[in-house]
């Protein structure tokens, strides 16, 4: 097949590569922010802040994935 690697399509690839690689930096990113927390000895309020702050902009990525799922582009 050509065009292909292993199969699978350039397209097939990224759409996995967005989905499922930029899915566990994003996992591993809270992690850091946890281990942050823990390390500052932020406190409740601290900790609720750091991630808040740190994490909005996975929210709005991870917003913009539902919608173009739900709108089917």
């Amino acid at each position: 097949m050509e065009g292909t690697i292993f199969g699978f399509t350039e397209s097939q690839i990224a759409e996995f590569g967005v989905t499922f690689g930029l899915g566990a930096f994003m996992l591993y990113m809270l992690f850091i922010i946890g281990e942050l927390a823990y390390r500052s000895k932020a406190g409740k309020f601290g900790t609720i802040a750091l991630f808040l702050v740190l994490a909005l902009g996975m929210v709005g990525f991870v917003a913009k994935h539902i919608i173009q799922k739900m709108w089917g582009i």
